[in-house]
């Protein structure tokens, strides 16, 4: 995997926004893959972890602050973008405060998720490297 190259995936019950965003994500040649639930995104990421979720806020079942919740608890260093269709500010300034990386207002703009989601990598890689060195600072005691 290149430096640029890393795995996104979108969460967001919207079917035909899902799919839009997913054939403009391909066709920059960005690695993503795509679920319609907070619980199929907890499923995925068990079985095929990334680097960056673009998460919806408002999805019916497990919402996007109960989403982020669990992904961080699981997954810490996973970044995640939170995705806010409404207003909703209080909401993407929670998310913040549980640990998202960043916030995008629908409708976005393809290279503001772009641009987040490579610095949301930037951030997964550097704390990768802490842990990494962390662990070896260990294992020379």
């Amino acid at each position: 995997m290149g430096v640029d190259e890393f795995r996104i995936l979108l969460v967001d019950d919207e079917v035909e926004f899902l799919e839009t965003l997913v054939k403009r994500l391909k066709k920059r040649e960005m690695n993503v893959s795509a679920v319609k639930s907070g619980e199929e995104a907890l499923i995925w990421l068990d079985h095929d972890p990334v680097d960056v979720v673009v998460l919806d806020v408002r999805m019916p079942g497990m919402d996007g602050i109960q989403t982020l919740r669990e992904i961080k608890r699981r997954y810490p260093l996973i970044e995640v973008i939170m995705l806010t269709g409404h207003a909703s500010f209080e909401v993407a300034v929670e998310g913040m405060e549980l640990g998202a990386f960043d916030y995008l207002m629908k409708p976005i703009n393809i290279d503001d998720l772009i641009y987040k989601a490579q610095d949301a990598n930037k951030k997964k890689a550097i704390q990768r490297e802490k842990v990494r060195y962390i662990e070896e600072l260990k294992s020379e005691e």
